[in-house]
């Protein structure tokens, strides 16, 4: 199946239930509206943002003079297209390697989704090198071990319990040493004790910068769609402690209901750089808001 139709069927739920409100009614009225916020909030979306969204989406109606049900959509549709097409990118382009730190709690796919970003920039010919330097949870190394296998890149590790900014400290020199294009950094999630993954990410920052005052170039925090409003906490916590430059959504291919995407924009103001719809080396696509929002919300153009 193409990426963009795994998206799709992935979305189907929310697409289906939205279908239903403008396919019942022709002419907008409050009833309309109702059934949108019930629509939005139940794909994920989150109350406060679906109230914003649907007061914009008022007053875009009544400055245009839209009476239809199906334009009132595509215009909802266009709106957040445009609010979810967020570019932020690193200022300077600094020595190599480019270094992306890859943050998420347990169970996300942080380190799947490491082990396919490693393969699409192999596939563009750069030279890769993974970073073990999730440590502390129990199969971690072996796993991204497997990755690299696949991916057929180069990996540093040190072993479970070793300190987490050895190893990246290890990697940044055997990366250089080896020039490497691109070096990817896997970290521990364990949120439940925060304090000690403050201090671990601290430690990490500083060895980069030491090395390389310009790393890490992106800190990329990967959230599972399915987990809904909880990845706005997740994110919330992790900004606190890494400023994030962009969201890996995975899991798209199976019950989530897609909302998070836009709570996650809106609420931080960070774009989403790619979304996972699978588990194999080729199902982790670039984000493209205007697909993203046809996938989950269908198409009524009038």
């Amino acid at each position: 199946m193409k990426l963009f139709a795994r998206l799709k069927d992935g979305l189907s739920k929310t697409r289906n239930q939205i279908s239903e409100i403008v396919e019942h009614d022709t002419k907008i009225t409050e009833e309309f509206y109702e059934s949108l916020e019930d629509a939005l909030i139940a794909a994920d979306v989150g109350a406060d943002i679906t109230m914003e969204i649907l007061d914009k989406l008022r007053s875009e109606v009544e400055l245009e003079g839209i009476t239809g049900c199906a334009e009132a959509y595509e215009t909802l549709k266009h709106l957040l297209s445009l609010d979810m097409a967020i570019q932020k990118e690193p200022d300077e382009f600094p020595p190599k390697p480019w270094t992306t730190l890859v943050i998420g709690v347990n169970g996300v796919g942080k380190t799947t989704t490491i082990g396919k970003l490693a393969h699409e920039y192999r596939q563009r010919g750069s030279r890769v090198l993974l970073s073990a330097a999730d440590t502390f949870r129990a199969g971690a190394i072996e796993q991204l071990q497997l990755w690299a296998e696949r991916a057929e890149c180069e990996i540093i590790t040190q072993g479970e319990g070793a300190d987490a900014a050895s190893v990246v400290y290890d990697s940044m020199e055997a990366a250089k040493k080896r020039g490497a294009d691109v070096m990817l950094i896997d970290t521990a999630g364990r949120l439940h004790n925060k304090g000690e993954l403050m201090k671990e990410l601290g430690k990490i920052v500083r060895v980069l910068k030491k090395s390389n005052p310009w790393t890490p170039n992106e800190v990329f925090l990967v959230v599972d769609a399915t987990t809904g409003q909880n990845a706005i906490k997740q994110a919330e916590v992790f900004n606190e402690l890494i400023e994030i430059t962009g969201f890996i959504i995975t899991k798209l291919d199976g019950t989530s209901k897609g909302g998070i995407a836009l709570s996650l924009t809106r609420t931080f103001n960070i774009p989403v750089k790619k979304i996972g719809v699978g588990e194999g080396l080729h199902d982790l696509q670039d984000f493209d808001p205007k697909s993203y929002i046809d996938a989950m919300f269908g198409d009524f153009s009038v």
